[in-house]
């Protein structure tokens, strides 16, 4: 499966509050992100979860945060494991 993104892209997780079980953290959402590294394909927790064997694989990526931008405050930075259907291009992204 071909790479969506690339290590430095700018990108933003979804902002979406999912009826079922998701492995993107409420405190990550909506927020900004640069991509660490791409680790491979894994099947959607978010499908497998619900007990059915039709999950998708999707790319996995590497994604870091500052902990400022996550929980306003900290100096430190936080890196997150995140499926590809929990990304989007970061429209600020101005390179």
């Amino acid at each position: 499966m071909p790479d969506r993104f690339a290590p430095g892209d700018l990108v933003r997780t979804y902002l979406h509050d999912p009826p079922h079980h998701t492995r993107l953290p409420r405190y990550a959402r909506g927020k900004r992100g640069v991509v660490v590294e791409a680790e491979g394909g894994a099947q959607l927790a978010d499908v497998s979860a619900q007990g059915r064997d039709d999950a998708p694989v999707e790319q996995v990526y590497a994604v870091r945060f500052a902990a400022r931008d996550l929980w306003g405050e900290g100096d430190h930075h936080v890196v997150l494991d995140l499926w590809e259907s929990y990304l989007e291009e970061d429209p600020e992204d101005e390179r």
